[in-house]
Order: structure tokens, then sequence, then C-alpha cells
């Protein structure tokens, strides 16, 4: 198992590639979970990931006839982005296989650092697959994104950044997909704090370490806004480093996730993806056993679709009461649509969009009905809202 002097030595070869990012206090969030929030802010890395730390020390250690063959990888985004980079930097071909559901953005980013992307399988691991038939084909050097102790060191150099800065943390909460960083934080938090809790955290469908370290078989799949911590192969030499330094992991909901990427965004003002926002989602699922702790989180990775992060953050609105959408049936006579946004209007409300129906969707021919979105300010002004216009028409929410 590697060491606390691995992560170390990873830290030092790896200085001045990989950004030592900030790890700061965020009010916001700490107000409004009831804990002491600390943020690591590994999404500010070139590539908009933690993977980098990991590609950066496995490459740094690639002999010179690797460095010739070139290296391949598997990756949903964010290790397919680091490894294409820091091949870049070190000269070295890079060919990056990819499952064709990849969200577009990692897609473009990977290819811009240079890198020749294979889009293949549904899956990461029949991106995986395919990835090791190349390697063998092509005599390329196969980098894997968690099972490997060298890159497992280097993203235990985020954890080792996060205990310099607060060494007194009471909590440690990781993202886990395929292991890597929750080992290597692991491998750090028990060597230099060791009364600190370390936890991984999962989403519902992908919960593969919480079912192995529990003994269960592991059976994960379907949609996640997670991604890029959605494994089904995780990490024997991870597993093996959790469940030596027995370290628990959190499963939670895809609504928490959600919630999670709304309230960096409004609170933190930052911008991360789903599995960027998987240590803040166990927080706010678990709000009793993080209580008034001071915990450190990692923000690792902001590499989110643009229309899926306006998608979450329009359904969280709608969640929290702040957009309202109605329908009103109405008689269907001159100054209606009038009347109906006075009465909006007169109580602080914005009206964002508005369909108008007539023919075919009202009961009667002297009725129409009107589907309409509201902006208000919390839940309560928009049960405001409703009830002034349930006293004049008849309403439903949709």
């Amino acid at each position: 198992m590697i060491t606390l002097a691995d992560v170390e030595a990873a830290a030092e070869r790896i200085k001045g590639a990989v950004l030592r990012s900030p790890f700061l206090r965020s009010d916001g969030l700490s107000r409004a979970t009831g804990a002491e929030i600390y943020l690591k802010l590994d999404h500010l890395q070139a590539t908009g990931a933690f993977k980098e730390r990991g590609a950066a020390n496995k490459i740094a250690l690639l002999p010179p006839e690797a460095r010739k063959a070139g290296v391949i990888a598997m990756s949903a985004g964010n290790h397919a982005q680091a490894v294409a980079r820091h091949a870049s930097l070190g000269g070295i071909k890079a060919t990056i296989v990819m499952p064709k559901f990849t969200p577009s953005t990692k897609v473009s980013r990977t290819r811009s650092w240079g890198a020749e992307v294979v889009l293949h399988g549904e899956t990461l691991a029949e991106a995986a697959a395919h990835a090791h038939a190349l390697a063998e084909s092509e005599g390329y050097v196969f980098i894997h994104p968690y099972d490997d102790e060298q890159v497992i060191a280097g993203q235990g150099t985020m954890a080792l950044e996060m205990l310099q800065d607060q060494p007194e943390l009471d909590v440690l909460i990781v993202a886990t997909g395929g292991g890597g960083l929750i080992s290597g934080s692991a491998v750090v938090g028990r060597a230099l704090n060791p009364k600190m809790e370390i936890l991984g955290v999962e989403v519902e469908n992908y919960s593969a370490f919480a079912q192995a370290l529990s003994g269960q078989p592991i059976a994960v799949g379907g949609p996640t806004i997670a991604e890029g911590i959605a494994v089904r192969d995780i990490g024997q030499t991870p597993l093996e480093i959790l469940k030596a330094l027995n370290v628990e992991v959190l499963v939670v909901s895809e609504h928490a996730v959600e919630q999670s990427i709304a309230l960096l965004v409004e609170s933190a003002k930052q911008v991360s993806e789903g599995a960027g926002a998987a240590g803040l989602a166990a927080v706010l699922s678990f709000p009793e056993r993080f209580a008034g702790k001071k915990i450190g989180i990692s923000l690792c990775g902001a590499n989110i679709d643009p229309r899926i992060l306006a998608n979450t953050l329009m359904r969280n609105l709608l969640r929290d009461g702040r957009l309202l959408r109605v329908v009103l049936e109405m008689p269907d006579r001159p100054g209606m649509l009038a009347d109906i946004a006075t009465r909006i209007g007169n109580r602080g409300g914005n009206i964002i969009e508005v369909a108008h129906h007539r023919l075919f969707s009202s009961p009667s021919v002297q009725d129409a009905q009107l589907e309409i979105m509201i902006e208000a300010r919390d839940a309560a002004h928009g049960m405001a809202i409703e009830k002034a216009l349930s006293e004049a028409f008849t309403l439903r929410r949709i």
C-alpha cells in the first residue's frame, strides 16, 4: 500500500505542473448547512478537475521507451483531459477512449489538448476494454484513471494540501468513482490526522464501493448527473486501501447532487459538475451527522455541459418554489389576461412565460386555458401569488 512518503514525493514531482489550488471557507455554505464548510477548489486546475495530479505523477515517472511509444487512457472526461494535457506537455502522443455518452464539452476539450479521441462503448467498462485492446495492438502504455499506485499517490496530493492548510479538520469528504482520489486522500488523512473522519461519496445508481465494502454484490447502472463517478469496475487497489483504513462511503440521491450544484452556484459562486458536487450532497443528505463540524470538501471538477447546468438550475428553482408553473381556467373574454397579469404583478411576481389555449384544451368553448411560468422570491411568496390567483380562477400546478 502506498504511504504518506509516496504522496509527498508525488507533490514534489508535480510541483509547477499542477496548480496548488485554494482551500477556502465558504460562509454561504456554512450558513446553509449548519457546518463549517471549506472547499478545495481543484476545479481551478487547467483542465477543470483534480485528475491532473495523478496523470502528472504517472507521466513524470514514465521511462524513455514508454514516452516514445505513447500513452492511452479511458475516461468519461476528466482523466482524459489530464492525460492529454500532461502528455502534450511532455511531447508524448496520447490516445483517449471515451464512452459515447460523454458530454460534448469534455470531448472537445480533450481534443483541444492534442489527443486523439476515440468514442467507443456505452459504458466506462466497454471503453476500458477497447482501450486495453488498442494498447495491446499499438504498443501504447495504458494509464489507468484510478487502479494504479502512482496515480493514487498523485491524487493524494490534494488531501495533503488540504491538511497542510487546515490540519484540524473534523471530516474530509471526497467524491468517489473508481477510488483513486478517496484512497490517496485516506492514506494522507490517516497519517496526518488520525482522529479525522474520512468519507467517500457515491450516487445511488453507482454505489459500487458502498456495496463492495458491505459485502454485497456490485449492481450499478442507470442515468446520473454525476457521470464522472459513474463507475462499475472500481479499482481493486483503492478498495484494499479503503478496507485497510476503515473508510466509509456514503450514498446520495440524484436530487441531492442537483441541489448541491445549484447551491454551489448561488451560495459559493462556484460552478461544479455532478461529481464535484457529491461531497456537498452528503452534507445536505445527512445534516445531523455533520452539524457544527469543520468539514473539508473536494470540489474536484467543473466540466459540466452548459445545457445540463442550465436545466439543473431551473429544476432547482422549481423545487424551491421560486419558479411556479400553473394552469388557469378562465372565461374567454376581453381583459382577462390583463387581470391575471395585474394580480401577479401587484404581488411582486414576474411572468416568465405564457401559453394561451382557446380551441382544444378548455372544457367549454366559452373558456380558455392559460399556462404561466412565474418567478417568485421564495416558496412563501409563490404560495401568496397562487392564493391571489386561485381566489378568481381555477388553478392547478404543473
